[in-house]
């Protein structure tokens, strides 16, 4: 009984310390398989952040060529719009230049107009001086070219007896000589224009200075146009009184320079618009 006891003591014994051995067998393989899932885990986080981050970039980059994509798409419109713009300011420059075109013709217009302008009163003056120097030298006869209009100012001594608008026998003498230089030009107006000094007058005839003034000046008008042939549609008579002095109306000097008649020798203001007109070369 002692030694069947014994032996299945001795059996458990050995049954008990092969199980420790496998135990420990099995602790390692334990050990060893958690620390390969430890491994494992830490392999699958680094997977996962580094998806993670692969992912993120992915996202920008999909970011990144939308936005590309709106600035190209931006690009494109600019460029049609550019495109549109660059029509527009060719066409712009066309038009400016165009019209600086214009100008320049209007300018040169002008300028042909201004030169034909001198050239004629110019002519007019030489005309004008030679004609009333011939055989006559007086110092109450001036002729003057203020921008390109002829100004032929008599002293009334020359022309009218004091206080009379009736032309005096040597008026006539001037006169003629004034009409020949006008009748050669019909493309010009003549506007004759009477002056008188601050002195009242009143007569039978005369109201005042006005009535005078006027009266001389259509006085000459007449001759101009009865004796000499001068086209009436041509003339014009203006009576300006004291109103237009030459010198102040304080010594009888000053109040003869005053008493005088003005022929003035003009282009016609339709025929000068018509020149404008006209299509520079």
């Amino acid at each position: 009984m002692k030694k069947i006891i014994l032996f299945l003591f001795t059996g458990i014994l050995l049954s008990a310390c092969v199980s420790k051995k496998e135990f420990v067998a099995l602790q390692d393989k334990h050990d060893s398989a958690t620390a390969q899932l430890v491994d494992i885990k830490a392999d699958l986080q680094k997977c996962l952040i580094e998806k993670s981050n692969e992912d993120a970039k992915a996202f920008a980059l999909s970011e990144q060529v939308k936005s590309l994509k709106e600035d190209k798409k931006t690009a494109l419109r600019q460029v049609e719009n550019l495109t549109v713009l660059t029509q527009s300011s060719s066409d712009n420059i066309k038009t400016v230049i165009s019209q600086l075109s214009e100008k320049d013709k209007f300018i040169n217009g002008i300028r042909k107009a201004m030169t034909q302008k001198d050239s004629i009163n110019l002519a007019i003056k030489y005309h004008l001086t030679k004609n009333l120097t011939d055989g006559i030298q007086d110092e109450d006869i001036e002729v003057n070219v203020e921008k390109t209009v002829v100004f032929i100012s008599i002293a009334d001594k020359l022309l009218f007896r004091s206080g009379s608008y009736n032309v005096t026998e040597k008026a006539y003498t001037v006169l003629e000589k004034i009409a020949k230089v006008i009748n050669d030009q019909p493309q010009m107006d003549v506007m004759v224009e009477g002056h008188t000094d601050s002195t009242p007058i009143k007569t039978d005839f005369l109201q005042d200075n006005w009535d005078l003034s006027a009266k001389r000046a259509t006085s000459i008008t007449r001759i101009l146009q009865y004796k000499y042939g001068v086209k009436p549609e041509r003339l014009s008579a203006t009576g300006r009184s004291s109103y237009v002095p030459v010198a102040p109306n304080d010594t009888p000097a000053n109040k003869a320079k005053n008493r005088r008649t003005k022929i003035i020798i003009l282009p016609r203001l339709q025929q000068f618009f018509d020149l404008l007109e006209q299509k520079a070369d």
